[in-house]
């Protein structure tokens, strides 16, 4: 099994690079600049991923009483902002992929400071682990490469070679698709013993709740029309794995149990996030004219 792990996170490492170069690629200089301008988005969004959503996951293991392996990993995602997903599900959606991409890297850099503090902390109130600590300049450097470089390539390809960056995106998106579906059959075939194994509990239930009330945080925590709004919803459905595994190495030792309860909340909380990213995909895609009376012309 080793090889396939291995060969899933390159997989893996293609897809977030190929996903975040495709949104430099259609991004302009002006439309990054609305968002990172954008005082009232920016600090809505930042309450949202680092104070309402950590509650949320807190809470939402309390109320269930899940057992301390799945409320670990429960308190661990929602504790880590900017998952790698935020921006394909901003494609999915067909909602501000711009928005989407760069808030994500914000909050995947700012999440690499304040992820062990804040699970830290969470644990301790609940009861059900230590105090986390992790090298926060390792989390900082892997999402400057995987995340900021190549939206950044993106983006300056598209400022000084528009026909290039337009010949390039659809290429690159479809690498994107490609390895994104990829990626979910091997977290799927990968971690179906985990999945199966907490059926009787309620920790898949948890993890499917979190997404889908983080989406509806994350869209009421937010400024800008519709479509930015369901993305910044969709950014902090999906939460970033890679701190959280990284806290289960160092402060749990790799327990199986604990990996084993991420595996499962993580893919249930896409369970809940690609639906409704469909679904508004769906929604946006429709006939203009749907539902207008016909136009009579006057003769």
């Amino acid at each position: 099994m080793e090889p396939l792990h291995l060969l899933l996170n390159a997989v893996t490492v293609i897809f977030i690079a190929a996903t975040m170069f495709a949104a430099g690629l259609g991004a302009t200089a002006s439309a990054l600049r609305a968002v990172l301008t954008d005082a009232p988005l920016l600090l809505l969004a930042l309450v949202a991923n680092m104070v309402v959503v950590p509650l949320l996951g807190w809470g939402i293991g309390a109320l269930f009483g899940l057992p301390a392996a799945a409320f670990i990993a429960l308190i661990l995602i929602a504790s880590s902002p900017g998952g790698p997903f935020g921006a394909k599900l901003a494609m999915v959606q067909r909602g501000d992929v711009v928005g989407g991409a760069a808030m994500q890297v914000l909050l995947a850099s700012v999440g690499s400071i304040t992820f062990a503090p804040t699970a830290g902390g969470l644990l301790t109130a609940a009861g059900v682990g230590t105090g986390v600590s992790l090298d926060v300049g390792t989390l900082i450097g892997t999402v400057a490469l995987l995340q900021l470089l190549p939206f950044a390539v993106g983006l300056l390809v598209r400022r000084w070679a528009e026909a290039v960056a337009r010949a390039w995106h659809p290429p690159a998106a479809a690498v994107s698709n490609i390895t994104f579906l990829i990626v979910l059959a091997g977290m799927l075939l990968g971690n179906w013993r985990d999945v199966v194994a907490l059926l009787g509990s309620l920790a898949l239930l948890a993890g499917f709740l979190l997404s889908a009330a983080a989406f509806a945080v994350g869209t009421l925590l937010a400024t800008g029309p519709d479509t930015r709004r369901t993305t910044m919803g969709g950014v902090a459905a999906v939460r970033n794995a890679g701190p959280a595994l990284a806290a289960i190495g160092i402060a749990f030792h790799d327990q199986p149990a604990v990996l084993g309860a991420l595996a499962a909340i993580l893919l249930s909380g896409l369970a809940a996030a690609l639906p409704l990213a469909a679904l508004l995909n769906r929604r946006r895609s429709a006939p203009r004219h749907r539902g207008r009376a016909p136009v009579r012309t006057v003769r």
